[in-house]
């Protein structure tokens, strides 16, 4: 079925991450589950083999290997722990940022470190009391001469205990133009962490908080203009942060539909393996076609993507397909383990855990249902993120 999308690059690709995946993640799943502390090493040898510069030109030292590539990359480490999937797609969003708005210097000094996997970056855009509503930030940037100060706190920043780089979007100003991207390098005076706090789920990635306290930063440390803040938020979530997280929940969404096969083929009831009973069996069909509808919708989207093609909407339909049916799956599958589901010796209970931190991050179903209905209604004005920052045709997968 995806005979459309993938070439040979990309299959060896898959299987080289799947490896990796298998040897180096799988081993420390339980050790993350037991302490729930934060990963730092596992992250930092996915950065140093290449992968947080998938998406990164060749001539800043990335792989230039597309979307596509970055979202099978994602979704194999995925399948194996969520949370290790969850770091690897953070990282792209600090990318994107600094591909779409960064000035040349700032790409030449930073997208070779990324790429080279000496430094990972974040971008930190949600406060505790804006959420999701992006323009009811508080943080603040205020100029002083050569230097803005920095003054708020940064909630739910994906690798924000293990990154060298953050892209903060504080407030420069009243309304819509109001807004504007910074880059701060962590350890700068004025900036700490909160510490970090147990989750429901992906334990071993870090999504904690960020503290700016009078942090003072040069100006040449702007993204973009002021009051380009908002664009950089909406068109990092929209490029990246939509793709990713639906590779997430494709990657759990393959291994709750693979550990369930295993039990309801190794497990009998009545004289026969759960797998020969009809409700089973009709319960594991409509499974995998969610699985299947998933894959396409997100490996379709990232092909248009890949190719230069206007996909805001397919984007977000790809986020909002393969989080839902994952957690439509993750729900089936806790119906089929019955009892068995609920004890930490089986996976499902951590596939559930973790499928639900992806419900809310680059907008939730619901944001997802009202932006599409708004294209539906009203057609798509262009231009789009994707028509905005369209993206060069990848050079090479491996």
């Amino acid at each position: 079925m995806d005979e459309g999308f993938l070439t040979k690059e990309h299959e060896r690709l898959r299987e080289r991450v799947r490896g990796f995946a298998e040897a180096e993640i799988e081993p420390r799943v339980a050790w993350w589950e037991k302490t729930a502390r934060v990963e730092k090493r596992v992250p930092g040898r996915m950065a140093r083999r290449g992968w947080a510069g998938v998406t990164i030109p060749a001539w800043y030292g990335g792989m230039d290997a597309g979307h596509l590539a970055k979202v099978i990359m994602i979704e194999e480490v995925s399948r194996v722990s969520g949370a290790m999937g969850a770091a690897l797609q953070a990282s792209q969003l600090g990318v994107a940022a600094l591909l779409h708005f960064g000035t040349e210097k700032q790409k030449e000094q930073w997208l070779p470190k990324i790429a080279a996997g000496r430094c990972l970056p974040t971008i930190a855009v949600t406060e505790a009391g804006s959420g999701g509503h992006v323009l009811g930030m508080e943080a603040t940037a205020r100029r002083e001469g050569d230097e803005y100060v920095l003054n708020g706190r940064k909630v739910f920043v994906g690798n924000s205990h293990i990154s060298g780089l953050h892209g903060v979007v504080a407030r420069t100003g009243s309304g819509t133009d109001g807004l504007s991207a910074f880059l701060v390098k962590a350890g700068r005076p004025g900036l700490s962490l909160a510490p970090h706090q147990r989750a429901m789920g992906l334990h071993g990635f870090s999504f904690g908080e960020l503290i700016l306290d009078d942090c003072r930063i040069p100006v040449a440390n702007r993204l973009g203009e002021e009051g380009d803040g908002l664009a950089v938020a909406y068109s990092s979530s929209t490029l990246y942060g939509r793709p990713n997280l639906a590779a997430v929940a494709l990657g759990l969404h393959q291994a709750i539909v693979d550990t369930t096969l295993s039990f309801v083929t190794e497990r009998h009831r009545y004289g026969h393996a759960l797998a020969d009973h009809p409700t089973i069996r009709q319960k594991v069909g409509l499974m995998q076609s969610r699985l299947m509808t998933a894959r396409v919708t997100l490996y379709h989207a990232a092909h248009l993507l890949d190719h230069g093609q206007p996909c805001d909407a397919e984007l977000m339909n790809a986020k909002l397909i393969n989080v839902e049916s994952a957690l439509d799956s993750a729900r089936v599958a806790m119906q089929i383990h019955a009892a068995s589901g609920l004890l930490t010796g089986y996976p499902i209970e951590r596939y559930v855990r973790d499928a639900f931190h992806l419900y809310a991050p680059a907008g939730t179903s619901d944001i997802q249902v009202h932006r599409l209905a708004e294209a539906a209604l009203n057609g798509t004005t262009p231009p789009q993120w994707s028509e905005r920052f369209p993206t060069p045709p990848p050079r090479t997968t491996a």
